[in-house]
């Protein structure tokens, strides 16, 4: 199915609005570490929805002043069972859960207030200040709330079934549909089976926001369990519900030929944003230099994505909010 339907149109309509390009902020977890936040826990950036609602705040704020369209909440590993393991009632993750949107939302309010009297030219340039931004509701996969590699694995082993990841996200994404979210963006998505999970999910309980889905991949053709990115991709599109479909959390030198996969099978956007190309090892809790770029270096290759047919742009980890001005100066100069 290549048509579009429903969100499809919004999404449309939004991409229009932003000029026919739009900019998803940059890596949340290292930008909160950068204003002294300490992540070694399971909970890893959703901890500060506990400890410091104050900094996921400023750091979506960052972002915005930076020139992003799209803002994801702080709820990539937020789960109802992972704050249960935390010792938090299963009311108190719930309403962690609705503070993810709630923050994002109100850095939104803020930054457009703020936007009507502040005298910077920054600020003055309608291309800025009058864009439209979204706030997307962050759900990592079930990988992440186990918190052992498995995320950058894909493996969940033969006892995890496509009704096991459905029971185990269901409640947590009506949660932050009801929270406001404008979209809910399916992150990191490191299999087949938690896509065909989150596109029956979205279908069964007739989920009334748009989403997008992103996927982990460890080359230029396959996710990083090893399924194909074209099968994967497939999947996104046949769900009415899905209204664009990308890469995140992958190396800058893979995304084009993803893209050019992804384009083969759908004709929804796609939105790319990768990591800065630094390694994570996961048995280490540590970043390695690897292909890794500067921040400039990343900005440069915003025209050959385009080029290849991406329409949404932005960064995962390790990016920050310099790298989103870039991306944003890129992609301003490019927009109809």
């Amino acid at each position: 199915m290549m048509g579009l339907e429903g969100g499809g149109k919004m999404m449309r309509g939004f991409l229009d609005k932003c000029g026919g390009y739009a900019v998803i902020d940059g890596g949340f977890a290292t930008e909160l570490e950068s204003h002294g936040a300490d992540l070694k826990d399971p909970l890893w950036s959703a901890k500060c929805l506990i400890t410091s609602p104050h900094l996921v705040r400023r750091v979506h704020l960052d972002y915005l002043d930076a020139g992003a369209n799209i803002i994801i909440t702080a709820s990539y590993q937020a789960t109802i069972q992972g704050f249960e393991a935390k010792g938090l009632s299963r009311e108190e993750g719930e309403a962690l859960l609705r503070t993810s949107v709630e923050l994002a939302r109100e850095a939104r309010d803020i930054y457009h207030d703020r936007c009507t009297k502040d005298s910077s030219d920054f600020i003055r340039d309608e291309r800025y200040w009058r864009r439209p931004i979204l706030v997307a509701a962050s759900v990592g996969s079930y990988g992440a709330y186990l918190a052992d590699g498995s995320e950058y694995r894909g493996d969940y082993g033969d006892g995890v079934t496509v009704e096991t990841l459905k029971d185990f996200h269901r409640d947590r994404v009506k949660i932050l549909v009801d929270a406001g979210a404008d979209l809910i963006a399916f992150e990191t998505i490191p299999n087949l089976l938690e896509a065909k999970a989150y596109a029956e999910l979205l279908e069964e309980e007739g989920i009334e926001i748009p989403a997008w889905f992103s996927f982990s991949c460890k080359d230029e053709s396959n996710v990083v369990s090893g399924d194909s990115i074209l099968d994967c991709a497939s999947i996104a599109d046949s769900c009415s519900r899905v209204v664009a479909v990308g890469v995140n959390c992958t190396a800058p030198r893979f995304i084009h030929g993803l893209i050019s996969s992804i384009k083969k099978v759908t004709s929804k956007p796609v939105l790319v944003y990768p990591n800065s190309g630094e390694t994570y090892i996961a048995e280490t809790n540590e970043w390695v230099k690897s292909s890794g770029v500067a921040e400039d270096d990343f900005v440069s290759y915003i025209g050959k994505w385009r080029d290849a047919g991406a329409s949404i742009f932005g960064g995962c980890c390790r990016t920050t909010p310099n790298t989103i001005k870039g991306i944003t100066e890129a992609v301003c100069s490019k927009r109809l």
